[in-house]
This record gives structure tokens, sequence and C-alpha cells, in this order.
């Protein structure tokens, strides 16, 4: 068969051994090294010489072999023909042996050959080649997120998903802040020195004045490119070329920008380190494309080269593009300090970037001259871990990114702003602060864990931001200066304080204290090693109170028993016993920790540390049930790995919902309104039988996507009629017509995107509410309509087609935007007047009471038009304590006759989409996971299992919080309803590739685990 030209060699590693229970490889690297300007011509997909539609598809090998090896391996086991062919790769990369091949697959037999070439024996995996698109000059839209250049007008662009990079002056954003943080920000008032060098700021001239300049630090930047005449910069060592375009050359200015930055020498922008040596890999085309493809050759050629540090200033949501995410592991393993933008995503929450968002990669958010988080700046936390666990704390470290002089495309200089100019700003520290050590002790002193301790350790605190807004701080050039000068290789533990009365930088922890019977606080902290590459816990975490209260607080841990590569987690699920239930004060002490690391070359004992974590928590004695609101989490899906589409379709730039709907997250300005409002806001991120109802006043239902195991249905309705559960559920849109018109064919994944699910769940919500005679309809509904004086806007919300007699519904005249509802609009629009939809219900239920509204974009921040937390507050007061505003149950509100509809016109499942893929219910084990309280870990639940009691400790009481069961008395209800089983999907067979996403294994959220082939050096 012919092979497409593309190029070949061999990838020389150092040698590097890991036995422990994971399999041992060898890697070699070497490589003479000079100037160099390397063309590379490369072949995007689409259609063959034949004229055949291919698809390519990176398939990943065990070992790192030279290319033309594997493409002999592949033909001898697959044969020549059979609708594959290989892609020759022409970069400087193919001078080294190479782990991955890049193979081209007709569309008619791909499912066939990808499936063949997954099994054979030295195939790790088979991907598709993801393309990358960035907006790197622009920014489109007023609010934030949600892959900012990547969509318009409800179309995806060409590319993988990335979020805006940087922006000049006069394209910036200007946001309602108020709205969506936690900080206050003034744009308003700026700084005199905001023109100032941004060097100056940090002092690095303290620094060149010293003689450290940058000199001998290879500095990898991945961007756009530069032109190797540029007056700016003195030491270009090397232009490299990995994209489909015939030039080194930077067309657009960003990559020379970022460089200028970093090393730039002009006066009017100087550089933080200019004699670092410049390795500009141009990873982006002139239309800002890139594919994962590209990325892995360039990172491989890094490796191979010897990068001392590496800027990527890109990223996006898809931290599952395994590929992609494996290899900034080996890169980091490989000693290359990675720096990386959070992201442009701001001020919206939960939405950091990849690969920023690693725990291995110094993430960097942005500010401006007056020590403000700047707006655009993406937030925390990671979602990685949603729904189960918590996530970890990003960004790092924060530094200027608003108005930062830096290098023209071919001379001169401009300001731009976005944390694609931060994090260069931290690469060019990072170069600097290498430079300060000697060249012969860099390798023994200097990696990726003990950079990110020097730099958290040497941060400046800043007043307002919390930590998932600014990490450890501002970035401080000098104070990590003197930290590296008598640095000794240690294990640390970021954030190394948790403290309850450090209040905002603490939130959302300040925000509301610890109390017996609650779901655990999940707090979780990255393990950082820099005595080696891969490290061990000696022993399992310890507590140590400071005083005998301390005794009362009851903490579980889990965490990486292999910090690997640098970095490890260590989350700490912290309950206060039943004794403490009266108990109000201060609890304080240490968790600590020990690490170990294999002997560097020349030691004969291994290197042992022991980390540090200092709590300071407050504790109140256990709220009464009225006032404990649950959060369901658990029924949460977010994109990755499917597309779930925004709440509100009204949003045309932001399609995607990524945030992770977490009350930490888009929802945190409703926790703090709750919390305000003297509620206590629990989560459970696991089923619903996990959570003893008696405890609290009201479960609250949130824009959720996922099914329902029947014994959640049958746990919730005896929740509510028997022992007087309160439900509020906030819905959202469904209409199988319109999900089905969404659907689109994106040529750079080859692949249909088509959405899983509509806003919400509806078909699973109504089997949830189908004991109380209560359901949703297929309407898309908008407008705007007022309550009390209060003015709302309805943004796609759905509306109540089923509803008991007894009970009071509120309906309004609102346009159905969803395609079975146009046909009636322009009927309505030419004669009629709009009939009345049903949007708001609430009924009592037995001993419980329920709440019903088709609208959640009211609640969410990420685009909130007008908020509704009014509403949900008068909600909760009705479902937790049974009071009843006026207005809400006025006479005329009140239903003498049951709504309905037949089952027939329920919205129903879309059975062209292979649900259980993404489903934490449909073909999984219902099981109580490590978000419940201890005493029903790795049980069903409550109902299921009877709980254990607590240990009495000496001078404390013993509080009986509720038994372990539930009763289950008979239903006063005789409401007919269906039966949720897992047979809807069984059987579906077309399923839905997203991004070939049902072909890659599923990436967990404690991600620190070695895969079984890891590139280290000096072991």
């Amino acid at each position: 068969m012919a092979a497409r030209r593309r190029t070949s060699s061999r990838f020389p590693f150092k040698s590097a051994v890991f036995a422990a229970v994971i399999s041992i490889f060898l890697f070699r690297y070497f490589a003479p090294f000079r100037r160099k300007e390397t063309l590379t011509l490369v072949s995007e997909g689409g259609k063959n010489e034949t004229g055949r539609n291919n698809n390519n598809y990176i398939v990943r090998f065990r070992e790192y072999k030279k290319a033309e090896d594997h493409r002999r391996y592949l033909e001898s086991e697959l044969g020549l023909g059979g609708g594959w062919e290989w892609i020759e790769r022409r970069n400087p990369a193919m001078k080294f042996a190479t782990d991955f091949g890049l193979v081209a697959v007709e569309g008619s037999v791909a499912e066939r050959v990808v499936g063949e070439i997954g099994k054979l024996e030295m195939v790790k995996d088979v991907n598709v080649d993801v393309s990358y698109k960035r907006e790197l000059l622009g920014v489109s839209g007023s609010g934030g997120g949600g892959g900012g250049g990547s969509f318009s007008d409800g179309k995806k662009r060409p590319g993988k998903i990335f979020t805006s990079m940087s922006f000049s002056e006069d394209e910036e954003r200007h946001h309602a802040v108020a709205e969506t943080s936690n900080s206050s920000i003034h744009w308003g008032r700026e700084l005199l020195a905001q023109k100032s060098q941004v060097t100056s700021l940090f002092g690095a001239d303290v620094l060149w004045s010293k003689g450290y300049t940058g000199a001998k630090v290879k500095m990898a930047i991945f961007d756009t490119g530069i032109r190797f005449d540029h007056p700016h910069f003195r030491n270009i060592k090397e232009r490299t070329n990995w994209t489909s375009e015939d030039t080194l050359n930077d067309n657009l200015g960003h990559g020379t920008f970022v460089a200028g930055v970093i090393a730039g020498q002009d006066e009017e922008c100087l550089g933080f380190a200019p004699d670092a040596e410049i390795y500009a890999f141009r990873v982006f085309t002139d239309a800002q494309v890139s594919y994962t493809s590209w990325f892995l050759d360039a990172f491989n050629y890094a490796i191979a080269t010897k990068m001392d540090v590496l800027n990527l200033s890109i990223g996006g949501p898809d931290f599952l593009d395994l590929p992609f995410v494996e290899k900034i592991w080996e890169i980091t393993a490989n000693n290359i300090i990675m720096v990386s933008a959070i992201g442009n995503d701001g001020p919206l929450y939960g939405t950091l970037n990849n690969p920023a968002d690693q725990s291995d990669v110094i993430g960097v958010g942005g500010i401006d001259y007056n020590d403000h988080i700047a707006p655009f700046s993406s937030r925390g936390m990671s979602t990685w871990e949603i729904p189960h666990g918590y996530g970890r704390v990003k960004p790092d470290v924060v530094a200027y990114g608003k108005d930062i002089m830096g290098s023209k495309i071919s001379s001169g200089c401009k300001s731009l702003s976005g944390t694609s100019v931060a994090s260069p700003v931290v690469a060019g520290v990072v170069c600097l602060l290498v430079s300060v050590i000697p060249e012969s002790d860099r390798k023994a002193i200097l990696n990726p864990a003990s950079m990110k301790q020097a730099l958290v350790e040497g941060a400046a605190k800043l007043s307002g931001p919390n930590l998932y807004e600014q990490g450890a701080g501002r970035v401080n050039l000098l104070e990590s200066y003197e930290i590296l000068k008598i640095y000794q290789p240690r294990a640390t533990i970021f954030p190394g304080i948790l403290d309850f009365s450090d209040c905002p930088y603490s939130w959302p922890f300040c925000r509301q204290p610890l109390y017996a019977g609650a779901m655990p606080i999940m707090f979780n902290a990255t393990i950082l090693n820099g005595m080696g590459v891969i490290g061990y816990v000696e022993s399992p975490p310890i507590w140590n109170p400071s005083d005998e209260d301390g005794n009362l607080l009851n903490i579980h841990f889990t965490y990486s028993e292999i910090i690997w590569p640098w970095t490890g987690y260590i989350a700490l699920h912290m309950q206060i016993k039943e004794e403490g239930a009266q108990f109000s004060g201060e609890i304080e002490g240490n968790v600590t920790l020990t690490i170990y690391s294999p002997p560097s070359p020349g030691e004969k004992t291994k290197r042992r540390s022991t980390c540090v974590l200092h709590l300071k928590l407050q504790v109140v004695p256990t709220p009464p049930r009225s006032k404990r609101i649950l959060w369901d989490q658990f029924h949460n899906i977010k994109y990755p790995p499917g597309y779930i589409p925004r709440d509100s379709l009204d949003v045309r730039n932001d399609i995607l919902d990524w945030h992770g709907d977490h009350l930490h997250t888009n929802f945190h300005i409703m926790f703090n309104m709750l919390r305000d409002a003297g509620y206590y806001v629990e989560t459970l991120g696991s089923p619903f039988t996990c959570f003893d109802a008696r405890h609290y006043g009201t479960l609250l239902l949130v824009d959720l996507e996922d099914e329902y195991f029947a014994e959640e249905i049958e746990k919730l309705r005896d929740d509510v009629i028997n022992s007087g559960l309160g439900l509020a559920v906030f819905a959202e849109w469904y209409n199988v017509d319109t999900m089905v018109k969404m659907r689109f064919f994106d040529d750079n994944t080859r692949s249909w995107w088509t959405p899983v699910t509509g806003g919400a769940n509806v078909p699973g919500l109504n089997d949830l509410l189908a004991p109380f005679g209560i359901a949703f309809g297929d309407k898309i509904l908008n407008g705007d309509f007022s309550i009390d004086g209060e003015q709302s806007r309805y943004a796609s919300g759905t509306d109540i087609v089923r509803f008991p007699s007894g009970g009071y519904v509120h309906g309004f005249p609102l346009l159905d935007s969803s395609e079975s509802g146009a046909t009636q609009n322009v009927l309505s629009n030419s004669g009629s007047g709009k009939a009345d939809s049903p949007i708001l219900g609430l009924v009592e239920a037995g001993e419980g009471r329920i709440a019903v509204y088709g609208d959640s974009n009211c609640l969410d921040s990420s685009h909130m038009v007008t908020n509704c937390y009014w509403l949900l507050k008068k909600l909760l007061d009705f479902t937790s304590s049974s009071a009843r505003d006026p207005l809400l149950f006025s006479p005329s509100a009140k239903q003498d006759m049951a709504i309905y509809v037949d089952d027939n016109q329920l919205p129903s499942r879309r059975t062209d989409v292979n649900f259980s893929s993404y489903s934490a219910v449909l073909g999984q084990d219902l099981i109580c996971r490590r978000d419940s309280r201890f005493e029903v870990w790795g049980t069903k639940g409550y109902n299921l299992h009877v709980r254990g009691r607590n240990r009495r400790l000496p001078g404390y009481p013993i509080i009986d919080l509720g038994r372990g069961l539930n009763s289950t008395t008979a239903n006063p209800f005789k409401v007919k309803h269906s039966k949720v089983t897992e047979r809807r999907n069984k059987g579906d067979t077309q399923g839905n590739h997203l991004l070939g996403i049902l072909d890659m294994p599923v990436l967990v959220g404690s991600h620190w685990l070695v895969p079984a082939a890891i590139a280290i050096t000096g072991l």
C-alpha cells in the first residue's frame, strides 16, 4: 500500500525504569543540537489521493520505535489494503523513535478497522486525530465561557473546542462582575503604573543586576511561530513547523508577542529572560487550527531535544483527549517545566482549561494592575472529579495579564490582554529562576514540582479573591528566588492550610461551618513531590488534633499512593461525630503524610519528606431539619464526554454545558444566597438511597441530565409522603425534534455531534415525579413575566403537563420556540393571543411538599438574564417549613381539576443515542460512594443498610441523629406511575460517537494513576 508522505525517524530516550505493579519500559533519547530552520509538510483529514473520504486516527503503541517499524508491524498484522493506509509524517521528530502512528481509514469500514487495530498486542489504543481551534487574537461574545472562539451562531467552527486566547484593548470584553464573582472588581480605576514594564513590577531588574538573564535556558514556545530576523530577539535557536502550511513565520502575531513577553529585548516591551534560548514550535496554522497528532510529534521533539521550560498559551474544556493529556504527563515526567494559561472564560466558575488544570502543569490566571482578578480569567475548581469527588485548587498562581506590552509581528510593541499573556509572564519568571541555578545543578534541584513549590510558597496572597480565583496568589519573583537559593528537595501539600476563619480566601469552606450529621465536607489538595518524578505514600495520613475537641472530627482520606509525575492528591472527607451535635467552636490540628522517593544518583538511601496540611475548622450545633438543603450532584452530566447542550438556547456562541453544574462552580451565587438566607446546603454525589431524608427539609434538583434507579424512585416517593421531605425541582427544555436539528457534522473529528439529552432529562424527571402525578412537557418556552413585581425571564424552559388537583399552578403567555411549537406561534401571532403555559406548581404530598419550575437558567450564573433567587427562597420556605406565600397560594392559582395528558403525549427518549455511555445509572451498580456518610460507603444506602454508631468520646454525650432505616409504609397516593428500567437504551446500536469518545477508555477523576508506559529520567 502506498504510504502518504509525512516523515519517518527515531526518537532516542534516556533510560527509564519504573517497577511497581506496572510494566517496565525503556526509553532512549539523545539529540545533537544546533540552530535549525525546519519546515514540516503534513496532510489534514478529508479526502485522500483517490478521492475517498478518510478519517485520521492516532494509533498509540506500547513502545517507542521508529515510525517505519510501527508501519511494518501494522502491515504485517492487518495486511495491505483493507480500507486503511499509513500516513507518513514529515517533521523534525521523525529522526527519533515515536510512540504513535497516524492512519487514514475509509469511513465505510472505520468501525471494523479501528476495532482490529485496537486489539493488536502492541497497540495501546486508537483515537480520532482531534483538531484544535482557537481565536488567538479575538474574543467573541460578552459573557465568558464555553469555547470562546469555537462556536458561532450555534454552529461549531473547524477544530477542537478551545476558548479565546489574548485580545487587544479595543477588543476587550467588559463583564457585569457583581453578578458572577465573589470578589469586587472595579475597572473604572486604573493606576498610573498600568503602562509600566511588567518586568519591573516583578523586580526582574534585581536579578538582571546579579547577572541572571535566562542564559542557557531552553525555552519552548508552542504557538503560531516567529520570524527568524525579528529585531527583538537575540537568541532564536530553532524554529520548527508542525502544521500543514509551508512556512515557519508567524503571520498572526500571537507567537511573537508571547516570545517577546518571555525573552524580548526591546526597551519598550522588555521580556523577563532576554538571553533565554528560544525554540519556536509553530503548532497553529494561520487559520488557528491544530491537530492532536501535531502536538504529539512536537511534544516528543521537545522531550528529545531536552527543553527546560515550555509555554502553552492554549487550553480548552476537553480533559478526555487522552493522547494529549497523557503526553503532557510524559512531558513533565521528562523534567520539562510546563506553564499554561488557565483560560479566558471568566468570570464564570468551573471554566478551567486543559492542560492548565492538570496538577503537574503550572496553571496561570490573570490579574490587572490593581491586583484584582481580571474578569476574563477562568475560575476553579477543577471538574474532573465531579460528581463523586471535589475539584482541586486552580489556578496555581496569577500574574498581570491586562494591557501587557509585547512584541509585534515584525517590529515595535503593542499591548494585549488575556491569561495567554499572563502565562508567558510566568514562563518568563520561570526562565529567569532556572538561570539562577548553576547549569550543572539544575536537573538535581529543578523540576516541575520544585518550581511550583517556589512559585506558590513565594506568591503574595491577594485580599478579596478566593483560592479558586487566585490560587496561591500573585507571583513574587524575588521571594521565589530566595526560596530556590536554599531549596532542598522535599514534598509539600498545596494549599498547605484550610482555615474556615479566613474569608473570603477560603470560600466556600468559610461560608458554611461543619456540623454533626452532615454529608462529608471534601477538600482536595495537591501533593507536590520535589524529591523525584515518582514517589510513594509511606503510610496512611494521620489527623493530629491540637486538643481534645479535635477528637470530634472524623476524617477519612483518599489519596494517590503512587505520586507521578511529580504530583499526587490527598482528599479529606470530614464529618463531625454524633457526640458533637451540640458542639460550637473551633477544631484545629494538622494532617501529616510521609512521602518517599527512590534515591537520586550518588545517593544510597531513599528520600523522605513529611507533608503537613493545617486545619482550622468552624463547627456549629446541628441545624434544624427545616434549614438543611440537599443538592443533587449525582444526576448531573457535563461535557466532556458527551454533547451536553447549553440550557439556554438563546446562547449561540456557547452551546456546551461544561461548567460542572456544581454548587461551587456555576451555581456559586445561588449557594451564597442560600447561606445568606440561613440555609445550610449539602451536596449528594451518590444515588438517593444514600441519604437519610429525615435530616433534610428539601431535596433540591436543578438541571439534571441523568436517569434514576428504580430504587431511587421508590425511596423518594416514601421520603416525601411518609418522612416529610420537601422536593424542589428546576427543570429545563427537552424536545427531540430540536435536538435532532442541533445535530451537525464536525469535519475535524469526522463524526456527527448530536445532543445526548436536552437541557435536562425530562423523561427521566417525569419517571421520578410520576408517583406524585407531575410531569413536564416538551415545549421550549421563552419570554418575560412578572410575579408580585419581580420581573423574570423564562429562557428555554419547559411547561408542566401533569399536576394533581388541589395543587397551585401558575401560567404565563410565553413563546414556544420548539420545532413543534412554530406553527402554533404563527397562528397565535396572526390572530388570537398566546395561551398561558403552566410553568410553576406547588402541592402537598402526604407529609411532604413539592414545588416544580420549568427553568433553571435563572439560578445558573453561566448565562443568566435575570435571577430568580427570590422565587427559590419562597419555594424552599414552602417545601422545608410549609410557609405559604399569599401570592403563590392565591385562590385563583388552585387547581380544582388535575392537569393531565396521556402517556403518548409525554416527551420520549431518543432511540438513536446510546445514553448508557454517559450515564452513571444505566448499566451501573447502585452504590454509595465516598461523598456519602461514612456509615454507608460501599453499600446500597439507607433502607438497605443499617447504620452503625460512632464511638462515644469522653465528655461528650451521644445524640441520636436518627435510625438508619426509613419507614416503608404503604403509599397513600394511588397514582399510577411508569417503571424506570435500563431497558430503554438496551439494543441501541447506533450510539453517539461524539469525538470518538465511545472508543476511548474512561479517564477517572483520580488521574494521577501511572500509565503503563512512563518516561522517567534519572531512575
